[in-house]
């Protein structure tokens, strides 16, 4: 059988899936091997150093810099309070003494005698890392993180922004061809992943933040909706680190584009399940896409799994999606890859694939044009 190889997104009833959680900087690890985690719980936990303050306390008191160490009063490495007193002036005859209360909670880190500068260090900042994959520790990597595993649904989306998320999912589309509208998502939703058909309107965004849903899906988005959301362009950067709190994810493409049939009957099937998802997207080198895990409440047998598939294997049979014009998001089934070039349009030669579209309708399309569907 003819076989070619293509980038694609997974879309899996079942596979065995790792995450590999680890901190910035070293810290400590707060779980051991074979221990069972949940989603949110934390992992690992690290320390960063709180941001530095340069204070010019000399000038502030109205002394020499080499005097200032005499005028202090907490000496450097003693944490000290917002609003209590560092300095204090000498004054007139112990009358008119000026005093300089600390602008933050931290610790005197330094004292110069040469510009008569007070350095002060806010509090240590806490980072932690939670497991996000609600499974088994199956690796510790001292003092950094941990690797946790599970048999999950996996479905990876095209593109979306916002970081982690976690809660319940819940299905406000009837079908994968119903827009995801404000007048569906409710009060009720708060802290929910909320699963919409076809395109999720900039309203319905909006009201999802509103309400505190967690997440919301959707086949499309338009990106006019998107820039008025977000309140700039994103281009090609690298998303994830939107601060709107909803997560936003799309599975199939920008516009009004339905979502693919199995992924919306996969996310139906999980209904009121836990899922945690993340739409951290990178397009250029080293791909990145959105993600949605749904941890099963039954471990799966070898046979269920997704072993020894082929990740990218173009098969005849294989689901696509066309990434292109003329078709661009259309869904079908490769029915054949010639081997010999063909004359395209544009007056290249290429090989290329012939796809049997949802609507029954034939068409040949260059390789490098679908993304297959894999699951």
């Amino acid at each position: 059988m003819a076989q070619a190889y293509t980038p694609g997104l997974l879309v899996s009833r079942g596979c065995r899936w790792r995450c590999r959680r680890l901190l910035p900087v070293t810290g400590n690890v707060l779980v051991a091997v074979g221990d069972s985690v949940n989603a949110e719980q934390v992992v690992a936990r690290t320390f960063l150093p709180g941001d530095a303050v340069p204070v010019n306390l000399a000038k502030r008191l109205g002394v020499s810099a080499s005097e200032l160490s005499r005028r202090m009063l907490r000496p450097i490495g003693v944490r000290v309070e917002l609003g209590e007193t560092l300095a204090r002036s000498k004054g007139f005859f112990g009358f008119f003494q000026a005093e300089f209360p600390s602008p933050l909670a931290g610790t005197i880190e330094s004292i110069s005698k040469v510009t008569g500068q007070v350095i002060l260090r806010g509090a240590p900042i806490a980072v932690q890392v939670v497991a996000y994959l609600a499974g088994t520790i199956i690796e510790v990597v001292p003092d950094e993180g941990v690797v946790v595993e599970a048999d999950v649904a996996l479905i990876q989306g095209i593109f979306g922004v916002g970081g982690e998320a976690f809660g319940t999912l819940q299905v406000v589309a009837k079908s994968p061809d119903e827009d995801l509208t404000e007048q569906v998502i409710k009060p009720e939703h708060r802290g929910c992943i909320v699963i919409g058909g076809r395109r999720i309107t900039g309203a319905a965004i909006r009201k999802a933040i509103e309400v505190g849903a967690a997440a919301v899906i959707a086949g499309g988005i338009d990106d006019h909706d998107l820039r008025e959301i977000l309140g700039y362009d994103l281009g090609v950067a690298v998303t994830g680190t939107e601060k709107l709190g909803t997560t936003i994810i799309v599975t199939e493409g920008f516009g009004e584009i339905a979502m693919a049939r199995r992924t919306f009957d996969l996310l139906a099937s999980h209904a009121g399940r836990a899922a945690s998802v993340n739409g951290a997207t990178q397009i250029r080198a080293g791909v990145m896409r959105p993600e949605i895990v749904i941890p099963l409440s039954q471990p799966l047998t070898e046979a269920q799994r997704d072993a020894g598939r082929v990740v990218g294997a173009l098969n005849e049979g294989s689901p696509v999606r066309i990434i292109r014009e003329p078709y661009f998001g259309a869904l079908g089934t490769v029915t054949r890859l010639p081997h010999e070039q063909v004359l395209l349009a544009s007056e290249s030669l290429a090989r290329v694939v012939e796809v049997n579209l949802a609507d029954g309708q034939p068409v040949m399309v260059p390789r490098a044009n679908v993304e297959l569907i894999e699951g």
